[in-house]
């Protein structure tokens, strides 16, 4: 696929390193992909940061859970923002809905505002609104770079009619780019399926540990 940019999600150092060796056009750095990601550690970004060559977008997320975030929990994130810009990441991930299922833009342009020149990627938030045709244009109007679907389902491929909607719909405003489920056996139907450019992924591999001694049971 010509001109096609695969994100890999890394939950450590040694990830996106990999990652970068592997060819991966951009790195998304968290930590908890168990939990759906969350946002990783001060010393964990500052040293992915010094190793990659590529663009480093690190996830803005405090905790679990849903995506409706109180005051203290938009302060925290305004904290981690700030540090990502000063350590010289390039874009951020983050996504705040209010309790009826819309982007709440109020407190997204308060983290926007945080973040100066990063850029800006709306996260899997987006496939929990109550519209998402709706929310898509809630996403250009706060001058997102890209927004991160799975089409409102649980993998990229089951949503990718909708995805390819979103697509069209975009215009070109702003990068749609599926995610969930995605894989070297399936991108190449999924970029014809949905006209997508970009693409996330985890990749992710267990390995197993190097620990002779365990505490018997």
């Amino acid at each position: 696929m010509r001109n096609a940019l695969l994100e890999v999600a890394a939950n450590s150092v040694a990830s996106a390193c990999a990652a970068q060796d592997g060819g991966a056009g951009r790195v998304e750095l968290c930590s908890a992909l168990e939990l759906g990601g969350l946002t990783p550690s001060h010393a964990t970004i500052a040293l992915v940061r010094e190793r990659l060559r590529i663009p480093l977008y690190v996830l803005i997320r405090p905790r679990a859970g849903d995506f409706l975030y109180n005051d203290l929990d938009i302060e925290v994130m305004q904290r981690d923002i700030e540090t990502c810009a000063a350590l010289g990441c390039d874009g951020v991930v983050l996504g705040v809905l209010d309790a009826e299922g819309q982007v709440d833009m109020l407190r997204c342009r308060a983290l926007i505002g945080a973040a100066g020149r990063m850029g800006i990627t709306f996260h899997r938030a987006f496939d929990l609104a109550r519209d998402l045709h709706r929310a898509l244009e809630d996403v250009v109007a706060l001058g997102c770079e890209r927004v991160l679907t799975s089409g409102g389902q649980s993998s990229a491929m089951e949503g990718a009619g909708l995805i390819r909607e979103l697509t069209t719909q975009s215009a070109g405003r702003l990068s749609v780019m599926p995610g969930a489920g995605v894989h070297a056996d399936n991108i190449v139907g999924l970029a014809a399926a949905t006209g997508a450019r970009e693409f996330h992924a985890s990749a992710k591999q267990q390995r197993p540990s190097g620990m002779r001694y365990h505490v018997p049971r």
